[in-house]
């Protein structure tokens, strides 16, 4: 799709007349109209104004001339797994896992690998191969070769704050706490059933946490799960694939 496709399409899905987009955008209408007949295209900083208010690339809005890889664990991007600058704005560079509100998850490289390595992992493709893989990419991407020694101070010291938290709470059964993943909200937001019967959601869909899954240490099927970001912590217990979850905490910070 060329851009003027791409904006008319989004115009139509959103209900939005010509007039109505211009206002949004800060332009004529007679602009709006140009865009749609191909005439010329938004400058950079209107398409940074369409990015936000149809939540979509400036990649896709200009036709997805090229894929989106993320610049520091490799994965294949589109727009609904773009990670987000501090202020809500879209990064095209970075998945949702890697950078959060503009915070880089993962400092370590060695620990990145572990986990995109059992991510990555099936039949066709072992872990092993999957991890030496991942060991001669990630050193090429823009995030490892331009990494600062202090870039990630700020979330390396949260991670340090809950595990030291989440471990302090002594859950039985539940084993210790070594390292804190980002985690997408839609992926583990359980539904839990509360005291009155009623069942609630505790996460947003949208928003990445950081949290790990813990096998259990009672010997039974249950595996334990943790959530957590600066404002709470959240610890669940659930069966295979989700199943039959239960809220064990959840700890305002």
């Amino acid at each position: 799709m060329t851009t003027k496709d791409v904006l008319r399409e989004l115009r139509a899905k959103s209900g939005l007349s010509q007039d109505e987009l211009a206002e949004r955008v800060f332009v004529t209408r007679q602009a709006v109209s140009r865009w749609e007949n191909g005439e010329t295209t938004p400058n950079t900083e209107t398409l940074k104004l369409l990015s936000r208010l149809f939540n979509v690339s400036i990649n896709t809005l200009l036709g997805s001339p090229h894929p989106l890889i993320c610049q520091c664990c490799g994965m294949p991007m589109d727009d609904a797994i773009l990670g987000r600058d501090g202020d809500g704005t879209l990064n095209e560079s970075y998945c949702q896992w890697c950078y959060v509100d503009g915070v880089f998850a993962y400092s370590d490289m060695e620990e990145l690998i572990d986990v995109c390595a059992r991510n990555m992992a099936s039949e066709a493709f072992p872990e092993d191969q999957a991890r030496a893989y991942l060991k001669q990419t990630l050193p090429t991407l823009d995030y490892w070769r331009r990494r600062q020694s202090d870039e990630n101070d700020t979330m390396d010291a949260l991670k340090r704050e809950l595990i030291a938290e989440i471990n302090a709470l002594r859950i039985e059964g539940m084993p210790r706490v070594e390292r804190l993943n980002a985690l997408v909200g839609r992926y583990v937001n359980l539904s839990y059933r509360l005291p009155g019967g009623m069942s609630a959601k505790f996460l947003d869909d949208q928003t990445t946490y950081l949290g790990n899954q813990l096998e259990s240490a009672l010997g039974d099927n249950r595996r334990f799960g943790v959530l957590a970001n600066e404002a709470f912590i959240l610890v669940c217990t659930y069966e295979n694939e989700g199943a039959n979850p239960e809220l064990i905490l959840y700890k305002k910070r």
